[in-house]
């Protein structure tokens, strides 16, 4: 059994989650929050980041999102999420990167220092300005996505793939924080939707932290 080390609002924890759920590999949680990492757990990852998992049966311990991917990847047959020929497979690691380094810097990351960590760590308001920037830059990221589904069934192609895995993760974690306004961008909402409806997805849908309520939407999955 796997062990996944994790926090809720991590999108990265959600992306492996997404993944493991549609492959169909059991694991238990265990929660690591980013302001009070154990000393333990920085033995099993130096980073001090989450997702890591650890089959201790197998003394194997597995760090950083994209590594657990591909490891998967290569040992589990069941519903690959890199596929397709040659150039299928780098359309959907170029797009994986796009979510994980630019959304989550641009839009991610901003909204949980301010909406997040200002509030149950440091104990200080949001700053409205950086939040209105955060979700400026996400129109331009929803815009492109809108792009992507118009011409695609999938984000990367004809198939789901990581890359939209990836995406619904960072997505989910804005849209919990109040960072997503879906106005304008009919595509992604209905490709988010369907995303929204799979068995993978549905146990993001009803956990809550303790003092961050996500708005009413968050859990419908026709928004």
């Amino acid at each position: 059994m796997w062990r996944l080390y994790q926090f809720p609002l991590c999108p990265f924890s959600r992306k492996i989650r997404l993944l493991m759920g549609e492959k169909n590999i059991a694991y238990d949680m265990v929660r690591e929050d980013p302001w009070s990492a154990s000393d333990m757990f920085f033995n099993l990852n130096p980073a001090g980041r989450t997702p890591v998992l650890m089959d201790a049966e197998r003394e194997l311990i597995l760090a950083d999102s994209r590594a657990i991917a591909e490891y998967f990847e290569e040992t589990v047959e069941t519903s690959p999420m890199i596929n397709g020929t040659a150039a299928n497979r780098a359309e959907i690691r170029r797009l994986v990167a796009l979510f994980d380094e630019n959304f989550y810097n641009d839009v991610t990351a901003p909204l949980l220092n301010e909406r997040m960590k200002k509030r149950i760590v440091l104990r200080q308001p949001p700053d409205s300005r950086v939040l209105r920037e955060a979700m400026k830059l996400a129109h331009g990221h929803l815009d492109y996505m809108d792009w992507l589904i118009d011409n695609r069934p999938w984000l990367a192609g004809s198939r789901m793939s990581l890359a939209d895995l990836a995406a619904a993760a960072q997505i989910s974690v804005a849209d919990y924080l109040g960072g997503i306004d879906w106005k304008g961008h009919e595509q992604t909402r209905g490709w988010y939707s369907v995303f929204k409806s799979r068995p993978s997805f549905r146990p993001l849908l009803t956990e809550r932290m303790d003092v961050i309520q996500p708005p009413p939407h968050y859990a419908q999955v026709d928004m």
